[in-house]
């Protein structure tokens, strides 16, 4: 996590694939989410911490 405490740390973010596809994921720092395009999901990241588990993870709307 980034000093704004609302960022990740972009070379954790490059590293991170999905569990479901292993695709990269992207940040989306306004949802607080790391999205796989791949999959169609968001992973939540709470108190900074990415949570990489599928049944965790909210399907993206179209």
């Amino acid at each position: 996590m980034t000093a704004d405490g609302n960022a990740l740390d972009p070379t954790l973010v490059a590293i991170l694939v999905c569990p479901a596809t292993r695709a990269p994921l992207r940040y989306d720092a306004e949802a607080r989410e790391l999205i796989s395009d791949a999959a169609g999901l968001a992973y939540p990241v709470r108190d900074g911490i990415p949570v990489l588990l599928i049944e965790d993870a909210r399907p993206l709307s179209d």
